[in-house]
């Protein structure tokens, strides 16, 4: 059984804003989320003081103490992305919800860190008073998924997808295979991440964050040949798939289709990328959507700003698509969202898709030329009318995946 699988709802939380016209109003202006953050100053050894922390969102009054105490900040952005992505697709409320047939396939790095130092402060001081009944729930690997289930009540299955930055990708994808293959109707599929100094303390040590703390809004500059490291960020994005058949039982609006998904391992080592597993994740997706690289009218690009990582992509990309294809990265507008970058990425891809216009990458100036000849998205947003385009992330542990989406066309 390979049934079709629309997407019905997509919303999120980013640093530019909450909904498409504002995130597109923000692309258009060229505004970055990136901010220098002046009490990480007192954080001994940490170098990168920038981060792209979500902006403002307002909870409504059903979010009461009660239903929140097990979320961590990442959870809650996750449930909150989630909720206007259901009421965009016309399930709020809806039976199939509760039914068995929905479930729900999401990714973070990590739960939330507060509740970490709870935690931990058992070992630190011997002392375990810290720790409460919702500490653990908090921290968690998959709180984001268990919080979303528990919230709307989803009797369907489970699937926690903690992989670094493909966290938010694999969530999709794996919803994707679930409908696919007549597991369930509806699945709720996304990432999120929380903003703190200690995800950027781990690419600190790894020479890999920007130290232009005095410059945040030119920075970071994916594949320029200027580029000086990643900054972090956070937010959430949540798709509601559904198979073709069920959302056309309900009228639901169709806003895409997924058509293509992979992922795959590099299988040799856990920070350095490799380009022809990366090369062979896109082939696969265009295979699995049944689509050549020519059908493809963009690629998003994972785009961390960081050497090694944008010399491979750029290489494996080229190696599939030729010089022609254009490509841009969003990092350098949100910055690197960790667990939820793949997830937000794929939303605004299929939103710039569904406009006909495309954000340029922010800070590219002067192409590396190590990164070889892509038509990168430069200077100014482009016009495009395409039929399909691709998503890609990569993520520690040599996790690569891709994502094609397509017009949908009845």
């Amino acid at each position: 059984m390979n049934r079709r699988v629309v997407v019905t709802g997509a919303a999120g939380l980013t640093g530019l804003g909450a909904d498409w016209p504002t995130i597109r109003a923000g692309l258009e202006a060229g505004r970055s989320a990136v901010r220098y953050f002046p009490e990480w100053e007192e954080i001994r050894g940490l170098n990168c003081k920038l981060g792209a922390p979500a902006a403002d969102f307002e909870l409504p009054e059903h979010y009461t103490r009660k239903r929140t105490r097990t979320m961590g900040r990442n959870a809650l952005m996750a449930v909150r992305a989630t909720e206007l992505a259901v009421e965009q697709a016309g399930l709020a409320g809806h039976e199939v919800l509760g039914s068995g047939r929905t479930g729900v396939s999401y990714g973070s790095s990590s739960g939330s860190t507060d509740a970490l130092a709870e935690m931990a402060h058992v070992r630190v001081s011997d002392n375990a008073r810290k720790v409460n009944a919702t500490s653990y729930v908090r921290l968690m690997g998959h709180t984001a998924a268990a919080n979303i289930g528990m919230f709307f009540g989803l009797r369907g299955r489970v699937i926690p997808t903690i992989s670094a930055c493909t966290a938010g990708s694999q969530g999709i994808g794996y919803a994707w295979e679930a409908i696919r293959h007549g597991l369930q109707d509806v699945m709720l599929a996304g990432g999120s991440e929380e903003l703190c100094p200690s995800h950027v303390a781990v690419f600190d040590v790894l020479y890999a964050t920007s130290t232009s703390n005095d410059r945040p809004e030119h920075t970071p500059r994916p594949f320029d040949a200027d580029r000086n490291g990643l900054v972090v960020g956070e937010g959430a994005a949540t798709l509601v798939l559904e198979s073709l058949d069920h959302a056309r039982d309900r009228n639901a609006p169709i806003l895409a289709e997924l058509t293509g998904f992979a992922t795959n391992s590099d299988g040799n080592h856990v920070t350095r990328p490799d380009r022809d597993s990366m090369a062979r994740v896109m082939r696969m997706a265009l295979e699995r959507a049944d689509r050549a690289p020519a059908d493809i009218g963009y690629v998003n690009a994972h785009g961390t700003a960081t050497e090694a990582g944008d010399v491979a992509e750029s290489l494996a990309t080229e190696q599939v698509f030729g010089s022609d294809t254009p490509v841009a990265s969003l990092k350098g507008y949100l910055g690197h969202t960790l667990g939820a970058c793949g997830a937000i990425e794929a939303w605004l891809s299929m939103e710039m898709m569904q406009a006909g216009w495309f954000a340029p990458n922010h800070n590219l100036e002067r192409p590396d030329p190590d990164c070889g000849r892509l038509d990168y998205l430069m200077g100014e947003a482009r016009a495009l009318g395409v039929r399909a385009v691709m998503s890609n992330n990569f993520a520690f542990g040599g996790i690569n995946t891709s994502l094609v989406f397509e017009r949908f066309e009845g």
